[in-house]
């Protein structure tokens, strides 16, 4: 074999090697979902073999999909709302996996200060929107205000109505402005939330994902379930409806998110010139120096 032939064939094995490793990403992803599953008895019915065939399949459209809104600077706007414990973050997880942050960035607010207390209630939203060329996924949005503020009192009953009434405005308003809006309400039943508030009660490493308000959030069931219900009823429009996805399989919610995501935009594959690595430049004066070895990260492994 030629040294030519030897170098392909070493940069074919790496290559191999990187794509494994990318896989192994989503594995390990995977895993941590699926450590205290078999406890809680909750268990998708789409195999694992087939998850991850889907999976890669349709972050490789989500790929093609970022290349049509940069080339046409598309503004893309999706809103992920649900119960705590719905799965939204691990659906926007697997969505911006593959892509590029500068294009395609998370936006997931705390709650408000107190000077934004002061504005406009929607204007911290406002100021997130997406410009040309960017798609922006809403970790929770300006529903916070027909859920938890309502729910747990830190609105007024003039500030909620006033929101209700409002919104489907505003949302015509971004529409007509250019943005593409998506809205997605990720729906699991009772029982499920209680396996996975009890999943994380038990394990060590998803505690942090437990608040005082999502304790009480599971408290108070019913009325969120009567705000979500008056939300989709007040705010479900033909400009921007509301898509419910089925959470309680969480592979299952992923996969159906995000084909139909990409059914919502007609995207096309934009073609790309074909890139040659240029030689690099030897310069024979150039002597590297030398870096001290305490310097270097110790090689526990």
């Amino acid at each position: 074999m030629s040294a030519k032939h030897q170098e392909m064939a070493e940069w074919y094995q790496r290559a191999q090697e990187e794509i494994l490793d990318s896989m192994d990403e989503e594995l390990e992803m995977e895993l941590d979902d699926d450590r205290l599953s078999v406890d809680s008895g909750t268990t998708s019915s789409v195999s694992r073999q087939t998850y991850f065939k889907e999976l890669f399949r349709l972050q490789g459209e989500l790929v093609k999909l970022q290349d049509f809104v940069v080339a046409n600077k598309l503004k893309v706007a999706i809103l992920f709302e649900g119960r705590d414990s719905a799965g939204k973050g691990g659906a926007i997880k697997r969505i911006t996996q593959r892509l590029n942050p500068r294009v395609c960035r998370v936006v997931a607010l705390p709650a408000p200060n107190e000077r934004e207390k002061t504005q406009w209630y929607f204007q911290r939203y406002i100021s997130q929107l997406p410009a040309g060329g960017e798609i922006v996924l809403f970790d929770r949005s300006w529903y916070n205000r027909a859920g938890v503020e309502h729910v747990m009192g830190f609105c007024s009953d003039a500030e909620y109505e006033d929101f209700l009434r409002t919104v489907p405005d505003l949302e015509r308003m971004i529409i007509n402005s250019g943005t593409i809006l998506i809205k997605y309400w990720f729906s699991i039943s009772d029982e499920e939330q209680y396996n996975r508030f009890m999943m994380r009660i038990h394990d060590p490493l998803k505690q942090w994902k437990l608040s005082p308000m999502d304790l009480e959030s599971r408290r108070l069931w019913e009325a969120y379930t009567k705000a979500k219900e008056t939300m989709l009823e007040r705010t479900h429009i033909p400009e921007a409806p509301w898509w419910v996805v089925a959470a309680n399989d969480k592979k299952k919610a992923r996969l159906n998110c995000i084909s139909h995501l990409l059914s919502q935009i007609p995207y096309e594959e934009i073609p790309h010139p074909e890139i040659h690595l240029p030689e690099r430049v030897h310069n024979p004066d150039y002597l590297r120096g030398p870096v001290p070895p305490e310097m270097y990260v110790p090689e526990v492994y």
